[in-house]
């Protein structure tokens, strides 16, 4: 399990770095007015350059992926519940979330920003959690309608 922990979270940097980098052009396509924005500024202004915020922010986002990559074999853990599994991973992902949010600048540096940014990070997971969950459901039914049928 350890091999394949290690293994998820190197597959996980280069797509925690695309992902980044999608969110960016989203991103600049809402809000950037028809330019590109790579970071938000006051990471421009903490780190001295726009090249170097680029690459701390693509360092922080391959990260996030790496972590959430392979805290993700918490769900290959048959023995715990969903409950479990789901706690463990919202801590796990939290726990790399918040302190890349907040040096990325991704979040206002406030207790208020805080706040607003955990809602809203909840809000996402749950919103995923309960798409995936009915996607896995309809799949297990939909296997155990073959297996029926085969019977």
């Amino acid at each position: 399990m350890k091999k394949k922990t290690i293994m998820r979270g190197l597959l996980g940097f280069p797509m925690g770095i695309a992902m980044g980098y999608v969110i960016t052009i989203i991103i600049s396509l809402g809000w950037g007015g028809g330019y590109y924005s790579p970071v938000v500024p006051s990471l421009i202004d903490e780190v001295g350059s726009e090249i170097g915020a680029v690459l701390v922010q693509t360092l922080l986002c391959g990260i996030l992926g790496a972590a959430s990559a392979a805290i993700s074999i918490i769900w290959e853990i048959e023995h715990w519940s969903i409950v479990k599994q789901t706690g463990l991973y919202f801590l796990g992902l939290s726990t790399a979330m918040f302190p890349i949010a907040y040096f990325a600048h991704w979040m206002e540096r406030s207790f208020i920003g805080f706040v607003g940014y955990f809602a809203v990070f909840t809000a996402f997971f749950v919103v995923i959690w309960v798409i995936q969950y009915f996607i896995w459901k309809s799949k297990i039914n939909a296997m155990n309608r073959n297996v029926k049928e085969r019977k």
